[in-house]
């Protein structure tokens, strides 16, 4: 095999981390949450369309240009593991509960939510 179906075949077998990501006002109780099926990509994402002026919530957006960077977290909230099952690649529903989950539990520790 050449050295760049290697590379090829290596890249389709990589699994990302997935899992539930929150972006935290540190000057207020607000925050954004979302569930990604490749967190460092979707955080990275996420973080240059704030700098830029395109993030898809309007308010979150307003805010991080009104306070700047410095005065929000990004975390990664929980990892979602993949199913020992490889036949298994979608995990659309799985991030959709999983993110219910942890806006329930934000919901009774008082946040709200962008």
């Amino acid at each position: 095999m050449d050295k760049r179906k290697e590379l090829k075949e290596k890249y389709k077998m990589m699994k990302p981390d997935m899992g539930v990501f929150i972006i935290k006002s540190n000057l207020n109780n607000k925050c954004y949450i979302e569930g990604a099926k490749d967190l460092k990509s979707k955080i990275n994402r996420a973080k240059f369309q704030l700098e830029f002026g395109n993030f898809p919530n309007k308010e979150l957006q307003q805010e991080w240009k009104k306070y700047g960077e410095n005065n929000f977290s990004v975390e990664i909230l929980e990892i979602l593991k993949y199913d020992e099952d490889e036949t298994k690649n979608d995990y659309s529903e799985d991030l959709a509960l999983l993110t219910m989950v942890w806006q329930e539990r934000l919901l009774r520790e008082g946040m709200k939510f962008y």
